[in-house]
């Protein structure tokens, strides 16, 4: 071998590490995990967008108990049982009535942060799909928040319920009329459910443990303390099931190449 047949140079760890293909693999691959403060900055713009969007749905209300009222009747039609039923069942209780409610005011978005935390953290391949998912479904109610304003049960008589929050405590909202934080017309269909749904199924699918299935009780508590508490119908839940199943039908999940957990 002559000078001029220089042998291959042994790649190095060190040099493997620093080589461009390699450093931006993770990063770069289908569901791979995104910078985190430009996914941060995009939570927030998105949840700012939405907050905005419930905002822009206030002012109809006498629109909102119109629908409410077809939103009964529809029940009745279906045969859905009455929302009372688990109120009723609540207020057996101050105990299950104080954690009712105080399960709908601290429960959803702690929730949802923590768990897009850990996801983000410990699933990144899922990461990006749950995301996706989730802007989807909250985008979808969105829509239906403005063109559908709805008055949920604890405003009208005709269901013959009461404001449990507001009665027993805590509540997280004030008067409507000068509630200027939140649309509190913007009932269907229920985020509430919706996001506990979507923070369950990224569980389950990222999960291979034998009690991965337990996580299916968070919004199973969820669909109860909403209707319990007279802050949602049962077609508030239904819709945002469908929405969500419509949902992932369209964004399907990676395939899970990551070790389970």
């Amino acid at each position: 071998m002559s000078l001029l047949d220089k042998p291959p140079r042994q790649v190095g760890a060190l040099s493997r590490l620093r080589r461009p293909g390699r450093a931006g693999a993770a990063a770069g691959r289908p569901g791979g995990r995104p910078r985190p403060v430009r996914e941060l900055l995009l939570i927030i713009v998105l949840f700012a967008a939405y907050k905005l969007g419930r905002l822009l749905a206030d002012g109809r209300v006498s629109e909102a108990f119109d629908n409410a009222h077809r939103v009964l009747r529809l029940e009745h039609v279906l045969g859905l049982p009455g929302e009372a039923g688990v109120q009723h069942g609540l207020l057996h209780s101050q105990f299950l009535v104080h954690a009712a409610n105080s399960y709908y005011a601290y429960v959803h978005f702690p929730a949802a942060v923590l768990f897009l935390l850990w996801i983000y953290l410990r699933r990144p391949v899922h990461y990006r799909w749950v995301r996706r998912v989730l802007v989807a479904l909250t985008a979808a109610a969105l829509v239906l928040h403005l063109l559908v304003p709805l008055a949920p049960p604890r405003m009208l008589p005709a269901a013959g319920l009461i404001d449990t929050a507001a009665r027993y405590g805590p509540s997280v909202y004030g008067a409507p009329q000068t509630d200027t934080i939140a649309n509190q017309y913007a009932a269907m269909p229920s985020l509430h459910i919706g996001w506990a749904a979507v923070i369950a199924l990224g569980l389950v699918v990222t999960s291979r443990t034998r009690w991965r299935w337990m996580w299916l009780l968070h919004p199973i508590a969820t669909i109860a303390v909403v209707v319990g508490t007279a802050n949602h119908y049962w077609l508030d839940g239904i819709v945002v099931l469908a929405l969500l199943s419509v949902t992932v039908l369209l964004l399907r999940p990676p395939p899970a190449d990551e070790p389970a957990g």
